[in-house]
């Protein structure tokens, strides 16, 4: 932090609240068991394509990657990467990471790498590095997984009855309802909500029926968001008795066009959002990714392997008319935008300030930078954009978006260049050398605002 103001709002306001992670993607099953890692490339490495990405730009071997390599030679080849991160965020993230967790202050590199591989495999025998006292020791409050409507979310009725300090809540990730144009892939996974529901999905209010019963369940175990993955929102106009045709010819698996696609996906996520506003959710988009570009890695690997990247769709005028459209009949929920697309930060913020009101203070957040953004630099164009286009002070903050139970640093990443902002503002005279007032901004952003905008 470049400054004394920076290290006060720091030191004194942000590095001790607690963190409220309203988005990640942590397994709840592993949470539920409280599961023992094996070793550190277990917890570390495995699943993790921000470093795998790294990797294969040093040109290591996919074996050392993601193939059949020992844990130790996959630990081996990424501390010989790490040097080579310098200026990407994954070199902080490492060191605090280590240090956090493990209490090693040691840069991780090829000489050091044998030392602290069994130092920090020693301490992962420990019940302190068990997941649930891996989640205590970085103070969370709140974990929102992130679950497909077919899962039965047995896990998190473990954890509702088991008397975990943690909340440990679903999300409701719809992204599989909205897959109709892949038709044999569509009808198994019909047939999974089916069983899930109990319900025989042979029409479109049988469909409708299905998902009514699913948020049913996900809000009985305390589920307060949805969220969707998506390149943009679905917003064409559309009759219900269309998405009926549409759905009919899915069912019968009779090919249909990219427009009754298009419009049987704005019909569904419009009924979607109303149910969300009936529930009082909140809910979230994920938008701009390119996925799964590289078709010989898929084939290889599978999804979410390193191989996506920010796209340069077109956002505005799909986003106008899907918030309109609810708006109109006063059926808009509280809504989160993540933009993966620095170019398009105005016109996200401005977007969302459209949409404010209902007496709900922040009720169109702007996310925090998300996925490629997830860094210093896109952490402060994200937050200038806010500042500038709308009110930071209501900001909900950060959220991991992450699988690894040893990510909870980035919040410590993420405060510190918050209260950089803000510090160097006050030592160019643009904020008043009012520490106390500044920092209680500060304490909301980092978690005051979450717990109220939530309901936590």
């Amino acid at each position: 932090m470049s400054n004394v103001h920076s290290k006060k709002l720091y030191h004194d306001f942000a590095e001790n609240m607690p963190i409220m992670d309203y988005h990640c993607h942590l397994p709840p099953d592993e949470i539920a068991s409280d599961k023992k890692f094996r070793d550190i490339t277990e917890i570390w490495l495995d699943g993790d394509h921000y470093k795998w990405r790294a990797m294969r730009a040093l040109g290591v071997d996919e074996n050392l990657i993601t193939g059949s390599a020992s844990p130790y030679e996959k630990f081996m080849a990424w501390a010989k990467t790490v040097p080579n991160t310098v200026r990407n965020p994954l070199y902080h993230w490492t060191h605090l990471e280590l240090e956090r967790y493990f209490g090693i202050d040691e840069l991780l590199d090829g000489k050091s790498a044998d030392k602290i591989w069994h130092e920090c495999n020693e301490k992962l025998t420990s019940e302190d590095f068990t997941v649930r006292n891996l989640l205590l020791k970085m103070k969370v409050e709140v974990v929102c997984t992130t679950d497909d409507p077919s899962e039965p979310l047995v896990n998190h009725e473990k954890l509702r009855n088991s008397g975990f300090k943690i909340k440990i809540l679903p999300t409701f990730r719809p992204d599989n309802l909205f897959k109709i144009d892949d038709r044999s892939l569509y009808l198994k996974y019909l047939d999974r909500i089916g069983g899930t529901t109990a319900i025989k999905i042979d029409s479109l209010s049988a469909f409708l029926l299905a998902i009514e019963t699913t948020v049913d369940n996900f809000a009985k175990l305390g589920c307060k968001l949805s969220d969707h993955g998506f390149e943009q929102v679905f917003s064409s106009d559309f009759s219900k008795s269309q998405a009926e045709a549409v759905f009919k010819s899915v069912l019968n698996d009779i090919s249909i066009s990219a427009e009754d696609s298009y419009l049987f996906k704005s019909f569904l996520l419009n009924h979607l959002s109303k149910m969300y506003h009936s529930k009082g959710w909140v809910q979230q988009f994920h938008l701009g990714a390119v996925r799964d570009s590289n078709t010989r890695m898929l084939a290889e690997v599978g999804s979410n392997a390193g191989i996506d990247s920010i796209g340069d769709f077109e956002q505005a005028a799909s986003l106008q008319q899907y918030f309109d459209k609810l708006n109109t009949t006063d059926q808009l929920t509280k809504t989160i935008l993540y933009n993966l697309n620095p170019s398009q930060n105005e016109v996200f913020a401005t977007m969302l300030g459209n949409f404010n009101g209902s007496s709900i203070a922040g009720k169109m957040q702007f996310g925090t930078a998300w996925w490629f953004l997830d860094q210093k630099d896109g952490m402060q164009k994200q937050m200038n954009s806010l500042s500038n286009m709308g009110l930071i002070s209501q900001f909900v903050g950060m959220a991991t978006d992450s699988r690894s139970f040893l990510s909870y640093p980035r919040h410590e990443y993420f405060r510190r260049i918050l209260c950089d902002l803000f510090g160097t503002d006050v030592a160019n005279g643009e904020l008043p050398n009012d520490i106390e007032f500044l920092g209680g901004i500060i304490k909301d952003i980092c978690y005051n605002n979450a717990k109220k905008y939530f309901g936590f």
